[in-house]
């Protein structure tokens, strides 16, 4: 993505944020959209996962500037939603990006043909990822090792 399409992106959402009931929209839309996605979150603290969400953008943000942070980050919340740990499946994920657009549709004053297509492209590294480590085996929270050997263990 080119810095022109950060940029805008980067309005868009904070737009988005500043207009009342932006992410509520989103999850009653997404949690209404499917009998799958009401289980997954009948037991969700619904404020908590709005924080993180909107932390997720920034991340994507990050990932798609080519920052390794933002790297780092979606590789654990990837790990997080895989089948091993949240076990969210990846068909998932194209619901979830339709209802996200169609609550960025009613939230941002300035929508147009471009905004979609923006936000559809900032998601869709991210998605990818997400479906892509599915079926991953790796710890969500596993701790970043230096590269640095452990000291050995005398006799």
């Amino acid at each position: 993505m080119t810095d022109a399409e950060l940029a805008l992106f980067h309005d868009s959402l904070t737009r988005c944020v500043q207009h009342a009931g932006f992410l509520e929209r989103f999850y009653a839309l997404f949690v209404a959209a499917s009998d799958e996605v009401r289980h997954k979150f009948s037991q969700t603290d619904v404020r908590k996962q709005q924080r993180l969400l909107q932390a997720s953008f920034h991340i994507l943000m990050l990932e798609a500037d080519g920052k390794p942070e933002g790297s780092v980050h979606l590789e654990r919340i990837a790990a997080l939603h895989s089948h091993a740990h949240l076990d969210i499946p990846p068909r998932l994920y194209d619901l979830w990006l339709d209802c996200l657009v169609h609550a960025v549709r009613e939230s941002d004053p300035q929508w147009t043909p471009e905004t979609e297509r923006l936000w559809r492209r900032m998601m869709a590294n991210g998605i990818a990822i997400m479906k892509a480590r599915y079926h991953a085996e790796a710890e969500p929270h596993k701790p970043q090792t230096s590269g640095i050997a452990a000291p050995r263990e005398m006799p």
